[in-house]
């Protein structure tokens, strides 16, 4: 969950930091005075797009500090995520950050290091989820509504598709390999002659493994010859002949064998020096036979540099070393083989490609088959849930629809959509027919509250979810806020009193003049203070006796609520 955000020169923010703990955070305040904007940071945190125009006027850049600690229950993603970028951890924290320039530069980091945008949303993804009004949008997608019915029974659902997928992938394969061979006449005839000068060119060439290396290797020593003879001679030079280092070794080694038997040490000093001299002997042989092998052959560099020229012209080509061109070889050569019989090898992969589509249809099958299931479940969940968000007329049911001719894509041969009737006796419609706001807000919390449990990120966002909500209504929506945040970390922001009241954390964001500009403040409200706000929510900007008193009240309310989930 995210335990503190700090954020720096961005839009009317000049600099605050603000630590969260878990349960309900409320943030209130007036229309304009910044609570959207921290929404913004956090999702800029999250990897969306960024702009100049966040940057605070005046000022160069604009940075975002979020500091999260990871849920070992809720946080397996995340962990694997850090693994595969190479992101180290420590006492289980994650610190993003992000920095945007006036020149349009953004700079993303994750503990330090700096990542790529895409990484910095992979990771940000599956800490935070952002939910806003126009998030029903995303809600409406059919593609959407089949993971979230994934979702809902992931491990019986994941285990099938796993199955489906080994088939799936490679019909693929298949298909494409399948689909080459159906080229027209023509096609074929021309690619059978490019291949063939191919391979016939490849063989004339006489390619032998490594042989551009080891030529390499050759040419440098025919071109530095002069230096390596007289490197190898000067050095057999210095250790052979009369007064030469093997000499005054020898003379060495036969001083201390005089002298072995008078002393230990002695005797340890002349095996020493008697094994370097044998050594350094056997050193000095190597170099007198690697000498007279050297010789400089001016018609072999030029052979040399002949044939190196030819390769590097077939590596323009067929590859970039000797021994990928062998390997572009035999595959060219199995492909030739492959189109000149190709009626045969269609024929017989034609009847494998059928063999394993109907093996991945039969998994597919069994997918639908779970699917159905879990959505019966889902549809009870929903309408319970929905009911107690006073849509008690509420209809709702996943709609099955096959893939034309049973057409295989990677999520199977299912097509969902979800449907709803809000009120009696009128039909089930898809979501994006649903007219009413304050419906959509409620069918969309429905879902967040099931799916918290499901798609284990550890803290989720609503901002202004409950626009166009009054009454039971709203009390009804700060209940289920509050349900979701015994499991999950829950930050809203919200201008009904109800879900105010129902916070474990009251937070006020409000604008403030400092050196003739304005800027946003947050204030963590007291318990007297909270009672004060929640009274002005009611009221507008003149705060009564009679406001104060329904906002006890409500407070009194809300604590008995909370109390008996707890009990």
């Amino acid at each position: 969950m995210i335990m503190e955000l700090s954020i720096r020169n961005f839009a009317i923010i000049d600099d605050i930091s603000v630590q969260f703990s878990d349960g309900l955070t409320v943030l209130t305040g007036e229309t304009g005075a910044g609570k959207s904007i921290i929404i913004d940071a956090l999702q800029l945190l999250s990897g969306s797009r960024a702009s100049a125009d966040f940057i605070r006027y005046d000022t160069d850049k604009a940075e975002i500090i979020g500091l999260f600690v990871l849920d070992h229950m809720k946080g397996q993603k995340v962990i694997e995520l850090c693994h595969t970028y190479g992101i180290d951890y420590e006492d289980d924290t994650l610190v993003l950050e992000r920095t945007i320039t006036t020149h349009g530069k953004n700079i993303c980091r994750i503990n330090g290091k700096i990542v790529a945008l895409k990484v910095l949303r992979d990771i940000g993804r599956t800490l935070v989820s952002i939910h806003s009004q126009h998030d029903t949008i995303h809600l409406m997608d059919r593609n959407v509504q089949l993971e979230l019915l994934d979702s809902y029974n992931d491990i019986e659902i994941y285990k099938q598709k796993e199955k489906y997928l080994r088939y799936y992938k490679e019909y693929e394969s298949l298909k494409e390999e399948y689909d080459a061979l159906q080229a027209d006449e023509q096609q074929v005839a021309h690619r059978l002659d490019l291949l063939r000068f191919q391979l016939n060119e490849l063989e004339q060439a006489n390619l032998i493994e490594n042989e551009d290396e080891h030529l390499l290797e050759e040419r440098n020593r025919l071109h530095n010859f002069e230096k390596i003879y007289r490197s190898v001679q000067e050095a057999y030079d210095a250790l052979s002949g009369e007064q030469k280092g093997l000499d005054w070794v020898r003379i060495a080694k036969s001083t201390l064998e005089q002298s072995d038997d008078t002393d230990e040490e002695m005797e340890t000093y002349a095996n020493e020096l008697a094994n370097a001299y044998y050594s350094l002997e056997e050193v000095s042989f190597s170099l007198q036979a690697f000498r007279d092998s050297l010789h400089f052959d001016e018609a072999r560099l030029n052979e040399i540099e002949a044939r190196l020229n030819e390769l590097n012209r077939l590596k323009r080509k067929y590859g970039q070393t000797v021994n990928d061109m062998i390997e572009y070889y035999k595959n060219i050569k199995r492909e030739i083989d492959l189109l000149e019989h190709k009626d045969t090898y269609a024929e017989n992969l034609y009847d494998k490609l059928t063999d394993v589509k109907n093996e991945a249809l039969r998994e597919a099958k069994k997918l639908r088959s779970i699917r159905k299931e879990t959505a019966k479940r889902l549809e009870k969940e929903i309408v319970k849930e929905l009911r107690d968000l006073y849509l008690e007329n509420a209809q709702f049911s996943v709609y099955f629809s096959e893939t034309k001719n049973e057409t295989l894509t990677y999520e199977g041969v299912d097509q969902i959509t979800f449907l709803l009737s809000a009120n009696v006796g009128e039909p089930k419609k898809e979501l994006h027919k649903i007219a009413s706001g304050g419906e959509l807000s409620r069918i969309m919390l429905a879902f967040k509250k099931i799916f918290a449990k499901h798609d284990n990120i550890p803290t989720v966002i609503f901002d202004e979810i409950d626009t166009g909500v009054s009454g039971r209504v709203a009390q009804a929506i700060a209940e289920k806020m509050y349900q979701i945040s015994l499991t999950t970390q829950t930050l809203c922001i919200t201008h009904l009193p109800q879900v105010a009241a129902m916070s474990d954390e009251h937070m006020l964001i409000k604008k403030a003049s400092e050196k003739e500009r304005v800027t946003t403040m947050i204030e963590r409200l007291s318990d007297k203070k909270k009672v004060e706000e929640i009274g002005r929510m009611m009221t507008g900007v003149t705060l009564t006796d009679t406001a104060l008193h329904h906002s006890e009240e409500l407070l009194q309310l809300t604590n008995s609520f909370k109390r008996s989930l707890k009990s």
